[in-house]
């Protein structure tokens, strides 16, 4: 568990370092310019963070699914070289997904201006610049982006199914609120990761607007990093114990 939120720290940190850092220093230098060069590669290292650290959940919920529902097994499936591919299934499958849409993205020809109305260079802002049909290509690596992740979503959700089926089976008190407290933190994760996501994606176009697009955008770019090291790390007994003194 512990080797998988290295690599979900790791994640979180690079996701929150590449489009954060851009919009406060023009915020404090009162500028709202980016290279074409910048915003590609602003554009890349969003969707791999995005997609690699989705990826990684999904890894994590096979592996509390292991932990929970074949105890005795755990060490042979989830031994070190397997977890160590499976990190780097993780982060290849990011990496790919994330040379496929910028890729597919800066193919198309622009000819609606240059200005992005976003913090960051996000596809969907980037797309409106577009004047040729070219971007239908785009719209299907989307797709079958979506499609990805919506099977992911349904492994993470069996494997929760599984996970409560065996708990409640748990006789007593103390096994189950131990097993729990192993997933609750992963599954809140998940939950917060995938609403502001989907939100995002399927947000009606009725509803669009700058401020709305600002604020979605801010939900599934920055609180996810922000938000996610505070759950781990209330499991932590010495850092519940030091939150509670600065609170008394």
């Amino acid at each position: 568990m512990y080797f998988f939120l290295l690599n979900l720290s790791l994640l979180h940190l690079g996701s929150i370092s590449t489009a954060v850092p851009k919009s406060m220093s023009n915020s404090l230098w009162d500028i709202r310019s980016i290279s074409y060069s910048g915003c590609a590669a602003q554009l890349f290292f969003i969707v791999f963070f995005i997609l690699a650290e989705y990826s990684l959940l999904t890894v994590m919920a096979y592996d509390r699914y292991v932990a929970i529902c074949r105890p005795l097994h755990y060490g042979t499936l989830m031994g070190s070289k397997a977890c160590v591919r499976m990190a780097a299934a993780a982060w290849a499958s990011g990496f790919l997904s994330a040379v496929l849409h910028t890729a597919n993205t800066f193919s198309v020809a622009f000819c609606q201006g240059n200005t992005v109305d976003q913090f960051f260079c996000e596809i969907p802002q980037i797309l409106k610049l577009s004047c040729t049909d070219s971007y239908l290509r785009v719209v299907w690596a989307l797709v079958v982006t979506a499609c990805l992740i919506f099977g992911c979503f349904v492994f993470i959700v069996l494997s929760y199914v599984q996970i409560f089926r065996a708990v409640l089976r748990i006789p007593s008190e103390q096994g189950q609120h131990k097993a729990f407290s192993m997933c609750l933190p992963h599954l809140a994760v998940v939950s917060l990761f995938f609403s502001t996501v989907v939100f995002a994606a399927l947000k009606p176009q009725s509803l669009s607007s700058s401020t709305l697009d600002l604020v979605v955008a801010v939900l599934y770019s920055v609180v996810p990093p922000t938000v996610n090291p505070l759950i781990y790390s209330l499991r932590n007994k010495e850092l519940k114990d030091a939150l509670k003194k600065l609170i008394q």
